[in-house]
């Protein structure tokens, strides 16, 4: 009996599995959006007269990269906005900022976001000095990691913002020695003023998601868990762009979305979580995580320490962070989502926060047992080790960012003179975590850092960005790069619990990526310079660079 043709062959080059059974090949058959053989030679015999064959001519095929914690929708709406990401200096942004406002003479709002916390003084920038440059309509940029916001005094007038405005309970006002508002708001206070600036429109966000869609599917990524699925400050609600693109078919990518956890609420708003797990599932999208910011982050003081920071001296100061989230609350709403079948999605960067994230799951474990919800604990910016061992022993996924693990004036400059030496050397445990025996799963929180799989990769294993010099940063911290590709790949399907995905073999959905090399073949300190070809979602091509 004659082998049922293939519809798909990709064949001629390295093909790295990621299935222990067997890790290497050469030759990969699909039928509809299946695997249906992987070996060498004699899956060849699968080529039919209609069979499409792909000559890799030597070049590697993985499987589809995955993105663990990404923003892809508010990706896309900021890069239809005013975008700061470029641009190093104070003098430059301040430049950038006047000659776009002057640009756009009839927008109300000059709204965007991405400027650089080293281009100011102390990672401060001031309202008098967006005065200079836009003094006459309210303006509203969000820093690079999205965790703070630069104001003018117009936006602050408009927001009814005064020295007498209290700081919200999960938020900072930054005030000058006067007690006067300066322009800079941390974390929740930037709502104060969000909520003030003009909302994106659904056909905006539908717009947003697939032109994100298309720039992920370049880098190689076929699937991802959107970190932020509700209303959150100054992002809009995503939900409606992935429905509707879900229902269309223009949704090509498989997407787990992440329902925003209110902190300013408690076990409430639990059951509008269920109804709206029930009502976001369609299609290639299903929201079946609830996202919990426990912190916020260490360059502005907001990550929760187990200890204090310092301050510019280098002596303590008697601020440790905030946990958002009171420790013994967040025990018992982690247990009850565990036991509705949530999975848990922890933003954690401090040591306190990542304890007291780990401590909800064990005591999750604890009521219910060990579930099958996966829960993952993302950023990881500083493990105790004590701590280290605990994700293995609890079953909880550490999802690390590589890229934010070098050496980089945000990290120099703003980051470890206020944590101390001590305390600096537990950064970004990527190695540690591994040898520890936790599951890894990876992603870039895009926008606010690349989403590139392969910079990430590169990073992982260098401990120095793709377009750095040395030193590394904490060397011993570097992971193979079989281990960093595995956390983009079936580290991440685990996570989103796509788990016929995320390795190449038969029976699999296939979801491949085809790099222009064997990033095996060359140096590690080349691998940030591979380029994705093509990248097929269950079997159809979504992405070619020849096309």
């Amino acid at each position: 009996m004659h082998p049922t043709p293939a519809d798909l062959v990709l064949t001629g080059g390295p093909v790295l599995t990621m299935d222990s059974a067997r890790s290497r090949a050469t030759t990969v058959a699909v039928t509809g959006d299946r695997i249906t053989a992987v070996g060498h030679d004699e899956v060849r015999e699968l080529i039919g007269p209609k069979t499409e064959v792909v000559d890799l001519a030597g070049r590697l095929l993985v499987p589809g990269f995955q993105d663990a914690h990404i923003h892809p929708v508010t990706a896309g709406l900021e890069l239809a906005q005013f975008n700061l990401t470029d641009f190093r200096t104070a003098a430059d942004t301040l430049a950038a900022v006047r000659a776009y406002a002057d640009s756009h003479p009839d927008q109300e709002w000059i709204t965007g976001g991405g400027w650089s916390m080293e281009a100011f003084d102390g990672g401060s920038p001031t309202r008098d000095r967006l005065d200079t440059v836009v003094p006459d309509r309210p303006v509203f940029l969000v820093n690079r990691d999205h965790h703070g916001a630069w104001v003018n005094t117009r936006a602050l007038t408009l927001a009814g913002i005064t020295r007498d405005t209290p700081d919200p309970a999960d938020g900072r006002i930054e005030r000058d020695d006067r007690g006067e508002p300066t322009g800079l708001l941390q974390e929740g206070a930037m709502d104060l003023v969000a909520r003030h600036t003009p909302r994106s429109t659904p056909a905006d966000r539908l717009a947003a998601l697939l032109l994100a869609q298309r720039l992920l599917h370049s880098y190689g990524i076929t699937a991802w868990q959107d970190a932020i699925v509700g209303v959150y400050g100054s992002m809009d609600d995503v939900s409606d762009a992935y429905l509707t693109a879900a229902r269309d078919g223009s949704l090509t990518a498989r997407v787990v979305g992440a329902l925003w956890w209110d902190r300013e609420r408690g076990a409430e708003q639990i059951p509008e979580l269920v109804a709206r797990r029930q009502e976001l599932t369609g299609g290639r999208f299903r929201a079946g995580s609830v996202k919990i910011m426990q912190d916020g982050v260490a360059e502005t003081g907001t990550a929760a320490l187990l200890t204090p920071y310092l301050d510019a001296c280098g002596c303590a100061t008697a601020n440790s962070g905030t946990s958002f989230v009171d420790p013994v609350e967040l025990c018992r709403y982690v247990t009850e989502l565990d036991a509705l079948g949530f999975q848990t999605h922890f933003h954690a960067l401090g040591d306190r926060a990542v304890r007291e994230a780990l401590d909800a799951v064990e005591a999750a474990r604890t009521v219910n047992g060990r579930t099958d919800n996966r829960p993952h604990l993302a950023h990881l910016q500083i493990v105790h080790p004590d701590d280290i061992p605990r994700f293995r022993e609890l079953g909880a996924t550490a999802n690390i960012q590589p890229l934010w693990a070098a050496h980089e004036p945000q990290m120099d400059e703003l980051t470890i003179p206020f944590l101390g030496d001590e305390r600096a050397a537990l950064q970004y445990p990527f190695g540690a975590l591994l040898r520890s025996g936790a599951t890894v799963a990876a992603g870039s929180d895009w926008p606010v850092s690349s989403a590139e799989p392969l910079h990430g990769i590169h990073t992982a294993v260098n401990r120095i960005a793709p377009d750095g010099d040395g030193p590394a940063f904490l060397p011993g911290e570097r992971i193979g790069l079989t281990a960093a590709i595995a956390a983009y790949t079936a580290g991440s399907a685990h996570v989103n619990h796509l788990d016929d995905t995320g390795s190449i073999r038969a029976g699999a959905l296939a979801d491949l990526v085809v790099l222009d090399r064997d990033v095996y073949a060359g140096p590690p300190e080349e691998i940030g310079t591979t380029r994705v070809l093509q990248t097929y979602v269950g079997g159809r091509r979504v992405h070619d660079t020849e096309a």
